[in-house]
């Protein structure tokens, strides 16, 4: 399949990345440099374990330890940057933990973003803007058919809704501040990733990993939620071709959806299976609901628009997701060899 992102637009070009200690900042950081961007990150320090300690990700790019809450810390090091292009992936991320710690799930969430783009107000350089969000912005009705990006959005959790207010105050800022389009400024809304490197808590795929090195059953507490599971680098292909595209043409700015196909939208249970037969050796998983604080038990995303005005599209499906994971854990592929893989168009 002929790919449409292709890493040599991000040659030579400034990009400064905030959360780029976490997962998901870790595989763009890697991408961004092995691309030949000058990337800086802003970031809380890494935790251990650490994708971005493991895989040294520090050498190749300047990684400033801050607080996306602290808005002056965080406009002196944008403007010191200089950067073209601009991921804002700072978050806390957790469902079960923003029920635990409301207040800074939302300072880090909300105010995170108001600092991120008080930091954009004053930053010259600056051409294309991406808000990562969730597919977890949108008011869930808990139905079949796939969320498009002009639908209510209103999240349900402290989490998920300290994201919905993210989309608005961008929206608000965009059209207060930046309406002479001098930048192109977008959201981006995308599913559950995995991927080799998530050393997370109370998430699926690690929790999956962590059992079966321990040679013990994998413990399910919601098999029955369905959620558009994909691989971390899907997501990231969409929000680099978007940041590219709308550095062109601010036409491309937006809110987009990048999810994956149907076929990759599974219950947990399935994924758990698709796991177990990715690892082998007899891996199995049992059934444990633990009666936790509520989360959506089925969401899918339309990706409709990300296809037809970007021309994106998944790549891998969730077989080949959990089976890149897997490979990655076990040591059988690099974190550089699935980057060559998926950008540079065969498996």
């Amino acid at each position: 399949m002929e790919k449409m992102v292709k890493l040599d637009f991000y040659n030579g070009k400034n990009v400064f990345v905030t959360g780029h200690t976490g997962f998901k900042g870790s595989w763009l950081c890697k991408a961004l440099i092995m691309s030949g961007a000058k990337v800086t990150g802003y970031a809380l320090e890494a935790g251990e374990p650490s994708l971005f300690k493991r895989e040294n990700i520090e050498n190749g790019m300047t990684s400033i330890i801050g607080d996306i809450r602290n808005k002056e810390e965080l406009q002196k090091a944008m403007q010191e940057a200089k950067p073209e292009i601009v991921f804002h992936l700072a978050a806390q991320p957790i469902v079960r933990d923003s029920y635990k710690e409301p207040v800074y799930t939302y300072e880090t969430n909300v105010m995170g973003t108001v600092n991120i783009l008080e930091a954009l107000r004053i930053t010259n350089s600056v051409k294309s803007f991406i808000n990562v969000t969730t597919d977890k912005v949108y008011l869930n009705e808990e139905r079949e058919q796939g969320y498009t990006e002009d639908e209510r959005l209103c999240g349900f959790d402290p989490y998920s809704n300290s994201k919905s207010c993210s989309e608005l105050v961008t929206y608000s800022y965009k059209n207060s501040f930046f309406i002479e389009g001098k930048v192109s400024i977008s959201t981006a809304r995308s599913g559950n990733v995995i991927g080799g490197g998530d050393f997370a808590n109370d998430r699926i795929i690690p929790d999956c990993i962590r059992a079966a090195e321990s040679k013990m059953p994998i413990t399910v507490r919601n098999p029955h939620s369905t959620r558009p599971y994909q691989h971390v680098l899907e997501c990231l292909s969409g929000y680099l071709l978007l940041a590219e595209r709308q550095y062109n043409d601010i036409k491309y700015a937006g809110c987009y959806n990048f999810g994956p196909n149907d076929d990759s939208c599974v219950t947990t249970g399935e994924l758990v299976s698709i796991f177990c037969d990715s690892w082998e050796n007899g891996q199995e998983w049992i059934d444990k609901a633990d009666g936790g604080p509520h989360e959506a038990n089925f969401l899918k995303l339309d990706c409709g628009k990300a296809k037809e005005i970007l021309n994106w599209k998944p790549y891998w499906n969730i077989r080949d997701a959990v089976e890149k994971t897997v490979k990655y854990a076990k040591g059988i592929e690099s974190m550089e060899e699935q980057i060559c893989q998926y950008f540079g168009g065969s498996k």
